[in-house]
């Protein structure tokens, strides 16, 4: 199916979408099947082609427009929501370039990749984060280096959280050369087939929630890399990349985790409504209006600060609001999460309501790079005038 373009057309597509994932989301919860149904759903859709150039076939959505859609998919499934958040994670750089010429192994590169997800219906996802350093660059333990006959790349080393573990077709790694220092920031990326040989995975570990986003470590043993799956054919730039435009790793989600709060207020008003005695009483309608406001608040700092990566992709201002939105969010979550318990009593903490899983989900938001005291630590050296391109003034 060709995508629509303009927005309201996608939002649409994306509620009608999110309405054939809602029942997928219990039972995925539950440990009763492993969430890879919600993806099929997803390539199905044509939602993976949202931020291909309308050239390649795609919508051409922008950042803010991003986050919009990724909201409606959260309000209905949140794991799946983020699952579908790495997928663009790593599209999200060559959505940036679009437009602009690149050196021609960089131009085959993006051609080849958006013809994978916009006619192959691909599934890709970042395999970044590594046991003790998290999703941090600087310091990647995973090395790659060049075969002796110069045609390839080979990869080795562990990832510990790697999402849509087995339901995505492509992985885009991160790695640092082999050979260089124990901080070295030279990081690379490279598109790693899920039927490579030398990959596996392991089990999903245990989790409080969000199954749905099929999370598991990931090993790299020796995996041999054709040149042309080095991403955008340049080698140690990505850390330069994600200090200079940090938006998509350290806040991409921020969309899904909003949605996530968006369902956790409708489902409390729902609640409540239910019952007309308790609707109508001013100490209810007091707390719920409370919801309503950090709601609101929340929900015009993302599609501010979104907005701004669109039009300002990769300005100090744009850089700091996208922090603000995800530790706002963040903080937003599990506050909602408490008003709902405090309102809806035994609803909220009983499995077959939907509500119990969404007080679980609404935690995570905490776990996700970049945790709250790093945008708060980002936003501090902003205020007080830190270079904030320079990748050592972060821990990055």
């Amino acid at each position: 199916m060709t995508l629509p373009t303009p927005l309201d057309d996608l939002l649409k597509l994306a509620a009608k979408t999110g309405e054939r994932l809602a029942p997928l989301a219990a039972d995925t919860d539950a440990g009763h099947d492993n969430g890879h149904e919600s993806y099929r759903v997803l390539r199905e859709s044509g939602l993976l082609a949202l931020l291909a150039p309308r050239e390649a076939g795609g919508a051409g959505l922008g950042f803010g427009d991003y986050w919009r859609v990724l909201a409606e998919l959260g309000v209905h499934h949140g794991a799946a929501a983020l699952g579908f958040n790495m997928h663009h994670v790593v599209i999200g750089a060559l959505a940036d370039a679009a437009g602009t010429r690149l050196p021609p192994a960089a131009e085959a590169f993006r051609a080849w990749m958006l013809d994978e997800v916009v006619n192959g219906r691909k599934l890709f996802a970042s395999a970044t984060s590594e046991t003790g350093r998290g999703a941090k660059l600087r310091g990647m333990q995973t090395r790659y280096r060049l075969s002796d006959d110069g045609s390839h790349y080979l990869l080795s080393g562990r990832k510990s959280m790697v999402s849509l573990a087995g339901a995505a077709d492509y992985y885009v790694v991160a790695a640092a050369p082999e050979g260089g220092g124990e901080d070295t920031g030279e990081a690379s990326h490279f598109v790693v087939a899920a039927d490579d040989p030398g990959v596996s995975f392991g089990t999903v570990p245990q989790l409080s929630a969000m199954y749905g986003t099929s999370t598991a470590p990931m090993t790299l043993d020796e995996v041999p890399v054709p040149r042309s799956r080095l991403y955008l054919g340049v080698e140690g730039m990505s850390l330069f990349k994600v200090v200079r435009e940090p938006h998509w790793m350290i806040a991409g989600y921020t969309g899904a985790y909003l949605g996530i709060a968006e369902a956790l207020f409708q489902h409390t008003v729902d609640h409540v409504t239910a019952s007309p005695a308790r609707a109508d009483s001013p100490v209810v309608q007091q707390e719920l209006g409370r919801m309503s406001a950090r709601l609101r608040a929340a929900r015009a700092l993302v599609h501010e600060a979104g907005d701004l990566v669109t039009a300002q992709r990769g300005s100090l201002e744009a850089n700091a609001m996208v922090h603000a939105a995800k530790y706002v969010v963040g903080e937003v979550g599990p506050q909602l999460a408490q008003d709902a318990l405090r309102l809806c009593g035994s609803a909220a903490i009983s499995r077959s309501h939907p509500l119990e899983r969404l007080i679980r989900e609404a935690q995570f938001a905490h776990v996700m790079p970049a945790k709250p005291q790093e945008c708060l630590e980002y936003l501090g050296k902003a205020a007080v005038g830190v270079n904030l391109y320079d990748a050592r003034a972060f821990a990055w």
